[in-house]
C-alpha cells in the first residue's frame, strides 16, 4: 500500500489535500508532504460545522509536520440550497470547498492537483459529494490504489501519528436529519451536547441527532447505561443555551449507527 501511494503521489508535481481533521485526510496529508515538502499544499476549511478539535488537530499538525496549510472559509453557510439540509447537501458544501481550493491554488500560482482523503470504503455509501470532487477534478489516491478505512488507520500507525484510533468524527450538520434546516446556532449546539457527554460520561463515540426542535442522543449499545436523565437534561440545557428552539432530548432507543441522521427524503416527526 504504502509504495504505491507514494508512486502514485510521485507522478503528482504539485498537489494540494483537502484536509478535514479526519484520520484519512491527516494520514494523507502527512504522506504527500513527508515525500515532497515543497510540493504539497494542504487545505482546510474553517466553517460553523467544522469540530473546533478537528481545526485543533489540523493546527497542530501543519506545526508539527511543518506544512505549508491555508485556512479559507469556504462559504457554505452562505448557501441557502446548503442551509436547507437537502439529500445532496454533501454536494453544495463540498463544491464551495473545491471553489475554495481552486482560488488558494490560483492565488500561490500553482498548478496543484487537488486530493481528497475518500477510501474504498467511502464507495459503499451515497456520498454526493463525490460528485463535486469529480466536477472539480479532485484526485482520491486512497481509491485509486485500493486503500480500506482499516489500511489507513495501519498506515497511521506506521507513521506514529495520534491519530491512527481517532473515532470517526463526520461534519456536526450530519448530525441533522435531512430536511432539518442547517444554522449555525444548530451545529455549535450539537458541538457542545457531544462534548457534555464525552466529558460527564467519558463516552468518545456519541452523536446529538437533531430532527427539527427534537434532540436525540445517541451512543453504542455498551454506552446506554451512561446516559442518564440527568446527563440528558444536562445536554438539553446545554444546547438550549446555544439554540433556544431546542425543546426536548432523550437517549435515542436505538444504538448508534453511523449516518442515520441521513435519508433519501426528510423524515417527518
Amino acid at each position: 500500500m504504502g509504495p504505491q501511494l507514494l508512486d502514485l503521489l510521485a507522478g503528482l508535481p504539485l498537489r494540494a489535500v483537502a484536509c478535514s481533521g479526519g484520520v484519512d485526510s491527516l494520514t494523507l496529508a502527512t504522506v504527500a508532504h513527508r515525500a515532497a515538502p515543497g510540493a504539497t499544499l494542504v487545505v482546510h476549511s474553517v466553517t460553523p460545522a467544522v469540530p473546533a478539535a478537528a481545526t485543533a488537530r489540523v493546527l497542530a499538525a501543519a506545526d508539527a509536520e511543518g506544512w505549508e496549510l491555508r485556512l479559507v472559509r469556504s462559504g457554505e453557510f452562505d448557501d441557502a440550497r446548503y442551509l436547507a439540509n437537502p439529500v445532496d447537501r454533501c454536494y453544495t458544501c463540498k463544491t464551495h470547498l473545491y471553489d475554495a481550493m481552486a482560488d488558494v491554488v490560483a492565488a500561490v500560482g500553482g498548478s496543484h492537483v487537488p486530493l481528497s482523503g475518500a477510501n474504498v470504503d467511502d464507495l459503499g455509501e451515497y456520498r454526493p459529494g463525490l460528485r463535486a470532487a469529480a466536477e472539480h477534478g479532485v484526485r482520491h489516491p486512497y481509491v485509486e490504489v485500493g486503500v480500506t478505512k482499516a489500511d489507513v488507520r495501519a498506515l497511521a500507525r506506521e507513521l506514529g501519528l495520534d491519530c491512527a484510533d481517532l473515532p470517526a468524527a463526520p461534519c456536526l450538520a450530519s448530525r441533522l436529519y435531512t430536511g432539518t434546516a442547517v444554522t449555525p446556532a444548530r451545529v455549535r449546539a450539537v458541538e457542545v451536547g457531544e462534548a457534555l457527554v464525552t466529558e460527564r460520561t467519558g463516552v468518545t463515540v456519541v452523536r446529538c441527532r437533531v430532527r427539527e426542535d427534537a434532540v436525540r442522543i445517541e451512543v453504542g449499545d455498551a454506552d446506554r447505561a451512561a446516559i442518564t436523565e440527568d446527563v440528558v437534561a444536562a445536554v438539553l440545557a446545554a444546547m438550549r443555551a446555544v439554540d433556544p428552539g431546542l425543546r426536548t432530548a432523550a437517549l435515542d432507543p436505538e444504538p448508534y449507527r453511523p449516518g442515520r441522521a441521513f435519508t433519501l427524503t426528510p423524515v417527518p416527526r
